[in-house]
């Protein structure tokens, strides 16, 4: 029994709304003097991301479709990030240098898990 989408989108769905609360409190590493420089936008973002995974496993939609999406939402942002000249992605959502290449690790690991996991349901045995 390994690793599955439903796990993978689980934990994710989690960590991003656990990353989207730390941004509302002071911190050395998610908000607006962090690490991951982040505004209230950017917190909204992480929460939402997090909503769609969870979302993901507990509804029809599915864990791997939610990673996929995710994944894909996420690749977007880290190609805006590195064309868009600036430290505010699209004039609102504030971003830096370690957000840009987090983006890009995120959206790697998020479309590997969506295409390359399984769904989490149980093989019937033979």
């Amino acid at each position: 029994m390994g690793l599955t989408a439903k796990t993978a989108a689980l934990v994710f769905g989690v960590v991003f709304i656990l990353v989207g609360v730390l941004g509302f409190i002071p911190n050395p590493i998610v908000g607006p003097g962090g690490i991951f420089v982040t505004n209230m936008t950017h917190d909204l973002v992480h929460l939402i991301s997090g909503a769609l995974l969870l979302a993901g496993v507990y509804t029809s939609l599915g864990s791997s479709m939610a990673l996929k999406i995710a994944g894909v939402i996420y690749a977007l942002v880290a190609v805006l990030g590195f064309v868009m000249p600036g430290d505010m992605m699209l004039g609102m959502i504030a971003m830096n240098q370690a957000d840009q290449w987090l983006h890009v690790v995120l959206a790697v690991v998020l479309l590997g898990a969506g295409f390359g996991l399984n769904g989490g349901m149980m093989a019937k045995k033979a």
